[in-house]
């Protein structure tokens, strides 16, 4: 294959190119960072897995975990102590936004709805109400037709 060569360049070159490229890219003003004191947190849990999200108050998602992401797989990412510690990660994700005071939303019926609003308040945040928002059928799916022998 041959021998390699290294082009190595002098400062002067670099700094050349640095000009060449610098007025091309553009800075982006970045928006202006609003203090968000309360919040909103979104506890799905079902038979497989548990999803919390964090909005702001308007309902505007801020950050997302699951038992997933934090590193359960199978059937562990349905237990309580998953759920557990999807909610201790998300407090420190609300902490570094700031948010002190949360309302929950809990939806579903898996196994980790309880231990997810105790993580929470176990992780410094204040929790103001607890609602759960489980969607019920009212009169339920339409019955089958008759069946004729």
């Amino acid at each position: 294959m041959g021998k390699k060569r290294i082009i190595k360049q002098t400062e002067e070159e670099l700094i050349k190119e640095g000009e060449k490229i610098g007025p091309k890219v553009k800075k982006e003003e970045a928006a202006p960072v609003r203090k968000i004191t309360e919040g909103r947190v979104y506890v799905s849990s079902t038979y497989n897995n548990t999803i919390i999200t964090l909005t702001d108050p308007e309902g505007n998602m801020l950050a997302g975990t699951s038992a997933g992401t934090v590193g359960f797989k199978g059937t562990k990412k349905a237990t309580p102590f998953a759920a557990s510690k999807v909610a201790e990660a998300l407090c420190q994700i609300a902490r570094k936004f700031g948010i002190g005071k949360v309302a929950v939303f809990v939806k579903g019926i898996g196994s980790g709805r309880e231990s997810a609003i105790r993580s929470l308040v176990a992780g410094g945040l204040e929790v103001i109400s607890i609602k759960d928002i489980t969607p019920i059928p009212h009169n339920g799916c339409r019955a089958p037709k008759v069946r004729r022998v």
